[in-house]
Protein backbone atom coordinates (compact mmCIF):
# COMPACT_ATOMS: atom_id res chain seq x y z
CA UNK A 1 0.00 0.00 0.00
CA UNK A 2 1.47 3.16 -1.11
CA UNK A 3 1.82 5.79 2.18
CA UNK A 4 1.58 8.98 2.31
CA UNK A 5 5.27 9.67 3.27
CA UNK A 6 5.65 7.67 -0.21
CA UNK A 7 3.63 10.61 -2.05
CA UNK A 8 5.65 13.44 -0.60
CA UNK A 9 8.36 12.04 -1.51
CA UNK A 10 7.63 11.31 -5.29
CA UNK A 11 5.62 14.84 -5.15
CA UNK A 12 9.18 16.30 -3.91
CA UNK A 13 11.47 14.84 -6.44
CA UNK A 14 9.35 16.05 -9.24
CA UNK A 15 9.21 19.19 -7.48
CA UNK A 16 13.50 18.99 -7.06
CA UNK A 17 13.40 18.53 -11.24
CA UNK A 18 10.74 20.96 -12.32
CA UNK A 19 12.92 23.75 -10.02
CA UNK A 20 16.27 22.76 -11.36
CA UNK A 21 14.72 23.97 -14.81
CA UNK A 22 13.75 26.96 -13.33
CA UNK A 23 16.84 27.66 -11.79
CA UNK A 24 18.64 26.73 -15.59
CA UNK A 25 16.37 29.85 -16.80
CA UNK A 26 19.23 32.74 -16.48
CA UNK A 27 21.63 30.59 -18.49
CA UNK A 28 20.93 32.98 -21.65
CA UNK A 29 21.27 35.57 -20.03
CA UNK A 30 25.02 34.21 -19.11
CA UNK A 31 26.19 33.07 -22.16
CA UNK A 32 25.07 36.34 -23.83
CA UNK A 33 27.29 38.29 -21.13
CA UNK A 34 30.20 35.20 -21.55
CA UNK A 35 29.77 36.23 -25.50
CA UNK A 36 30.11 39.61 -25.22
CA UNK A 37 32.49 39.46 -22.58
CA UNK A 38 30.43 42.62 -20.33
CA UNK A 39 27.40 42.59 -18.19
CA UNK A 40 25.71 45.31 -20.07
CA UNK A 41 22.45 46.46 -18.36
CA UNK A 42 22.14 42.95 -16.81
CA UNK A 43 21.40 43.52 -13.08
CA UNK A 44 22.86 41.19 -10.53
CA UNK A 45 20.48 41.93 -7.75
CA UNK A 46 18.31 39.09 -9.00
CA UNK A 47 20.74 37.05 -8.55
CA UNK A 48 22.19 38.26 -5.35
CA UNK A 49 18.30 37.54 -4.17
CA UNK A 50 18.38 34.15 -5.15
CA UNK A 51 21.30 33.24 -3.55
CA UNK A 52 20.07 34.79 -0.36
CA UNK A 53 16.57 32.50 -0.35
CA UNK A 54 18.50 29.31 -1.40
CA UNK A 55 20.94 29.82 1.77
CA UNK A 56 17.71 30.14 3.57
CA UNK A 57 15.77 26.94 2.52
CA UNK A 58 19.23 25.07 2.57
CA UNK A 59 19.10 26.08 6.58
CA UNK A 60 15.49 25.48 7.24
CA UNK A 61 15.98 22.03 5.84
CA UNK A 62 19.02 21.05 7.56
CA UNK A 63 18.13 17.76 10.44
CA UNK A 64 18.52 19.73 13.65
CA UNK A 65 16.57 22.70 12.27
CA UNK A 66 13.43 20.74 9.97
CA UNK A 67 13.61 16.72 9.90
CA UNK A 68 12.89 14.62 6.99
CA UNK A 69 12.86 17.65 4.91
CA UNK A 70 16.24 16.34 2.52
CA UNK A 71 14.45 17.06 -0.55
CA UNK A 72 14.44 21.06 0.43
CA UNK A 73 17.96 20.57 0.89
CA UNK A 74 18.82 19.30 -2.14
CA UNK A 75 17.10 21.24 -4.68
CA UNK A 76 18.12 24.62 -2.79
CA UNK A 77 21.38 23.42 -2.44
CA UNK A 78 22.26 22.72 -6.40
CA UNK A 79 20.34 26.06 -6.41
CA UNK A 80 22.90 28.01 -4.03
CA UNK A 81 25.83 26.59 -6.09
CA UNK A 82 24.20 27.74 -9.31
CA UNK A 83 23.21 31.26 -8.34
CA UNK A 84 27.46 31.56 -7.14
CA UNK A 85 28.41 30.54 -10.86
CA UNK A 86 25.76 33.32 -12.10
CA UNK A 87 27.80 35.37 -10.20
CA UNK A 88 31.14 34.19 -10.69
CA UNK A 89 30.70 34.79 -14.46
CA UNK A 90 28.85 38.35 -13.72
CA UNK A 91 31.88 39.09 -11.18
CA UNK A 92 34.25 38.68 -14.07
CA UNK A 93 32.97 40.77 -16.36
CA UNK A 94 31.52 43.73 -14.79
CA UNK A 95 33.04 46.69 -14.61
CA UNK A 96 35.06 47.53 -11.03
CA UNK A 97 31.88 49.74 -9.78
CA UNK A 98 29.63 47.12 -10.00
CA UNK A 99 31.93 44.23 -8.79
CA UNK A 100 32.03 46.38 -5.78
CA UNK A 101 29.25 46.46 -5.55
CA UNK A 102 28.08 42.78 -5.62
CA UNK A 103 30.74 42.33 -3.28
CA UNK A 104 29.01 44.43 -0.57
CA UNK A 105 25.71 43.00 -1.25
CA UNK A 106 27.36 39.45 -0.94
CA UNK A 107 29.28 40.39 2.24
CA UNK A 108 26.22 41.90 3.89
CA UNK A 109 24.26 38.55 3.07
CA UNK A 110 26.99 36.27 4.22
CA UNK A 111 26.97 38.39 8.12
CA UNK A 112 23.37 38.18 8.10
CA UNK A 113 23.00 34.33 7.31
CA UNK A 114 25.83 33.88 9.72
CA UNK A 115 23.94 35.76 12.39
CA UNK A 116 20.89 34.04 11.90
CA UNK A 117 22.83 30.72 11.87
CA UNK A 118 24.37 31.52 15.23
CA UNK A 119 21.44 33.05 16.46
CA UNK A 120 19.34 30.27 15.73
CA UNK A 121 21.92 27.45 17.45
CA UNK A 122 22.41 29.16 20.71
CA UNK A 123 19.43 31.01 21.22
CA UNK A 124 17.06 28.90 20.33
CA UNK A 125 16.84 25.12 22.17
CA UNK A 126 14.21 23.20 19.98
CA UNK A 127 13.02 22.18 16.16
CA UNK A 128 9.74 24.07 17.01
CA UNK A 129 11.54 27.32 17.79
CA UNK A 130 13.97 26.45 15.16
CA UNK A 131 11.71 25.83 12.80
CA UNK A 132 9.50 28.90 13.87
CA UNK A 133 12.27 31.56 13.42
CA UNK A 134 14.14 30.22 10.13
CA UNK A 135 10.75 29.18 8.41
CA UNK A 136 9.52 33.33 8.80
CA UNK A 137 12.41 34.39 7.26
CA UNK A 138 12.14 32.15 4.37
CA UNK A 139 8.75 33.00 4.08
CA UNK A 140 9.60 36.51 3.66
CA UNK A 141 12.27 35.84 1.16
CA UNK A 142 10.32 33.19 -0.80
CA UNK A 143 7.37 35.47 -1.18
CA UNK A 144 9.73 38.19 -2.34
CA UNK A 145 11.34 35.97 -4.79
CA UNK A 146 7.95 34.38 -6.07
CA UNK A 147 6.08 38.38 -6.14
CA UNK A 148 8.87 39.37 -8.35
CA UNK A 149 7.07 38.94 -11.65
CA UNK A 150 4.40 41.22 -10.31
CA UNK A 151 6.25 44.09 -11.87
CA UNK A 152 6.37 41.94 -15.34
CA UNK A 153 2.25 41.38 -14.95
CA UNK A 154 1.86 44.91 -14.80
CA UNK A 155 3.91 46.27 -18.39
CA UNK A 156 1.85 43.06 -19.75
CA UNK A 157 -1.57 44.82 -18.58
CA UNK A 158 -0.15 48.38 -19.62
CA UNK A 159 1.45 47.55 -22.76
CA UNK A 160 -1.58 44.41 -23.44
CA UNK A 161 1.70 42.52 -24.89
CA UNK A 162 2.81 39.28 -23.40
CA UNK A 163 6.39 40.28 -25.07
CA UNK A 164 8.25 40.05 -22.31
CA UNK A 165 6.78 37.39 -20.21
CA UNK A 166 7.51 33.58 -21.62
CA UNK A 167 4.86 31.66 -21.65
CA UNK A 168 7.22 28.62 -20.89
CA UNK A 169 8.82 30.00 -17.79
CA UNK A 170 5.21 31.19 -16.49
CA UNK A 171 4.08 27.76 -17.13
CA UNK A 172 7.15 26.33 -15.40
CA UNK A 173 6.87 28.40 -12.34
CA UNK A 174 3.17 27.74 -12.06
CA UNK A 175 3.52 23.55 -11.98
CA UNK A 176 6.47 24.18 -9.50
CA UNK A 177 4.49 26.26 -7.43
CA UNK A 178 1.59 23.73 -7.37
CA UNK A 179 3.96 20.70 -6.99
CA UNK A 180 5.90 22.10 -3.71
CA UNK A 181 2.36 23.44 -1.86
CA UNK A 182 1.08 19.54 -2.60
CA UNK A 183 4.90 18.15 -0.88
CA UNK A 184 3.81 21.17 1.81
CA UNK A 185 0.23 19.99 2.65
CA UNK A 186 0.63 16.27 2.75
CA UNK A 187 2.67 16.38 5.63
CA UNK A 188 1.88 19.58 6.43
CA UNK A 189 4.63 22.56 6.63
CA UNK A 190 2.93 26.15 7.19
CA UNK A 191 6.43 27.38 6.12
CA UNK A 192 6.99 25.84 2.74
CA UNK A 193 3.13 26.31 1.86
CA UNK A 194 2.81 29.97 2.13
CA UNK A 195 5.41 31.25 -0.21
CA UNK A 196 4.89 28.41 -2.68
CA UNK A 197 0.99 28.79 -2.76
CA UNK A 198 1.61 32.24 -3.45
CA UNK A 199 3.84 31.27 -6.47
CA UNK A 200 1.13 28.60 -7.92
CA UNK A 201 -1.25 31.68 -7.96
CA UNK A 202 0.56 33.81 -9.34
CA UNK A 203 2.15 31.85 -12.05
CA UNK A 204 -1.78 31.09 -12.97
CA UNK A 205 -2.73 34.75 -13.19
CA UNK A 206 0.43 35.01 -15.39
CA UNK A 207 -0.98 32.22 -17.48
CA UNK A 208 -4.28 34.22 -17.60
CA UNK A 209 -2.54 37.60 -18.64
CA UNK A 210 -1.25 35.69 -21.48
CA UNK A 211 -4.10 33.87 -23.20
CA UNK A 212 -5.68 37.26 -22.56
CA UNK A 213 -3.48 39.59 -24.57
CA UNK A 214 -1.69 36.94 -26.99
CA UNK A 215 -3.75 37.95 -29.44
CA UNK A 216 -3.59 41.38 -28.94
CA UNK A 217 0.77 41.20 -29.14
CA UNK A 218 2.52 42.84 -32.01
CA UNK A 219 4.47 40.30 -33.91
CA UNK A 220 7.66 40.48 -35.29
CA UNK A 221 8.73 39.57 -39.16
CA UNK A 222 11.99 39.00 -40.34
CA UNK A 223 12.73 41.08 -43.63
CA UNK A 224 14.24 37.62 -45.25
CA UNK A 225 11.22 35.17 -45.18
CA UNK A 226 8.79 37.31 -43.32
CA UNK A 227 8.43 34.24 -40.65
CA UNK A 228 6.51 35.51 -37.16
CA UNK A 229 8.24 34.82 -34.01
CA UNK A 230 7.68 36.04 -30.16
CA UNK A 231 9.89 37.90 -28.72
CA UNK A 232 11.32 36.80 -25.66
CA UNK A 233 13.50 38.19 -23.22
CA UNK A 234 16.24 36.46 -21.32
CA UNK A 235 15.92 37.31 -17.26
Amino acid sequence: MVTAHQVRTVIGVIGNVISFFLFLSPVPTFVTIWKKKAVEEFSAIPYLATLLNCMMWVFYGLPFVTPDSTLVVTINGIGLAMEAAYLLVYFIYAPKDKRLKVLGILAGELVFMASVAVGVLLGAHTHHKRQLIVGVLCVIFGTAMYASPLSVMMLVIRTKSVEYMPLALSLVGFVNGVCWTTYALIQFDLFVTIPNGLGAIFGAAQLVLYFCYYKSTPKKTTDNNNDIELAQSAK
